[in-house]
């Protein structure tokens, strides 16, 4: 039967959504917008990947975590808001459509942004602030929106709408300053409180209809997004490989299987959970959830550049040696698994003795992986034993952990 939702895009009161509403999945216009960031992670993954390859480390986390954190950030509060209020209407997609150009202008600031980061003195955050300040301001009409249908949430929204309209001001005045990085960072850092406080005081009193199942869909995806850099930085080692003169070898073979089996186990890795059903019971804890995927997406990403790194390395293109360039897949890989199995343990209200056993195999293997390319190991072989971090996890999970899991899951 028709759907008369999609009959036709009038105009529709933001007035919330059932909170529990079964089958609720991701909207075409959600995977829409997603792909705008497909586009801003990567282009932050190639800055990362480059200014590690130059052995520029201070500007490659300093560049990668500002672009990381406001992506992030922005994409976190417009997901949030789609899944109490999405109406699907003309309003609502015009709003996405500014968005979504926001994303675009904020990624052709990258560049800069990491430039002056490497050149010092003032940081150059002019183009990538306006971008921010277009991904955020639709959220204000909307909010208005919201706090005009539903008056009874009607007081959460004007605070988003305050403290969304106040840090776009702030984050404004600092690009017009334009300010070294030390003192951004000190001005920046109210404005960045202010940005995280502000769903925390929102949602403390009289919170959204969020649906929980749509939520931890969304991130699955958005992490399903980062996890295509890893993919993508596993095609550069390949090319790399290849495209010499010996083309086809048992190193590639090795390569193309250590790094396609490490975006599988991280993907297994997260995916291990029912993160709907956790999220639905500890609706109270979604603060935690959003600053631990801030983490998680972060380090994704940055596998994904670490593997670009390595692509580098095996044609000569980098001043970094080898164990540096493993680092740049082993550090974000270890930061990964450990807010996976922090915000695994708060949720689940684990303190399971098995994870200990579980997280003291994987630093193992990171160990090893780090302890073989001082002594000489090749990075392919080093990157396929790194591969293997996952399988501490997937394996125990797959054995011993299901039980438990279920266990923990009936107890919360």
């Amino acid at each position: 039967m028709f759907n008369t939702r999609h009959s036709g895009r009038r105009r529709r009161p933001l007035s919330g959504r059932d909170q529990n509403e079964a089958h609720r999945t991701a909207t075409p216009l959600e995977l829409l917008y997603d792909l705008t960031f497909v586009v801003a992670f990567g282009t932050a993954a190639n800055h990362l990947a480059h200014y590690l390859a130059e052995g520029h480390l201070a500007t490659a986390i300093a560049g990668f975590s500002i672009a990381v954190l406001a992506a992030t950030w922005a994409w976190m509060n417009y997901s949030w808001f789609t899944s109490a209020y999405d109406t699907d209407d003309w309003l609502f997609r015009v709003a996405t459509l500014l968005q979504m150009v926001g994303v675009i202008v904020w990624t052709l600031g990258l560049a800069e942004l990491f430039e002056s980061l490497d050149h010092g003195g003032p940081i150059d955050v002019r183009v990538i602030v306006i971008g921010y300040v277009v991904m955020r301001l639709p959220m204000v009409l909307l909010w208005s929106l919201a706090a005009r249908h539903d008056p009874d949430r009607a007081p959460a929204a004007y605070k988003y709408i305050r403290t969304i309209s106040l840090a776009q001001t702030g984050w404004l005045t600092l690009a017009v300053l334009h300010l070294p990085l030390w003192a951004f960072v000190v001005a920046g850092a109210p404005l960045l409180a202010l940005e995280l406080l502000g769903p925390v005081l929102a949602e403390r009193r009289i919170p959204t209809p969020w649906n929980a199942r749509h939520i931890a869909e969304r991130h699955g995806l958005l992490l399903l997004i980062t996890l295509g850099e890893s993919i993508f930085g596993t095609v550069s080692v390949l090319n790399a490989l290849v495209h010499n003169e010996y083309g086809w070898t048992f190193e590639a073979g090795l390569f193309a299987v250590a790094g396609i089996g490490l975006t599988l186990g991280l993907w297994w890795m997260y995916f291990v959970v029912p993160w709907g059903d956790v999220l639905a019971q500890h609706r109270d804890r979604s603060t935690l959830w959003g600053l631990g995927h801030l983490l998680m997406f972060g380090s994704i990403t940055a596998t994904g550049a670490g593997l670009h790194v390595t692509a580098y390395f095996l044609e000569d293109m980098t001043k970094i040696g080898p164990t540096a360039t493993v680092l740049t897949i082993a550090v974000p890989v270890a930061i990964f698994i450990l807010a996976l199995y922090t915000i695994g343990s708060i949720f689940l209200h684990q303190k399971d003795p098995f994870h200990l056993v579980l997280l003291g195999g994987t630093a193992a293997i990171i160990i090893l992986t780090i302890a073989g390319s001082i002594l000489g190991l090749p990075v392919p072989w080093s990157v396929l034993i790194l591969a293997l971090t996952p399988a501490v996890t997937v394996i125990g999970h797959e054995t011993i952990g299901y039980g438990r899991l279920r266990q923990a899951l009936s107890r919360t």
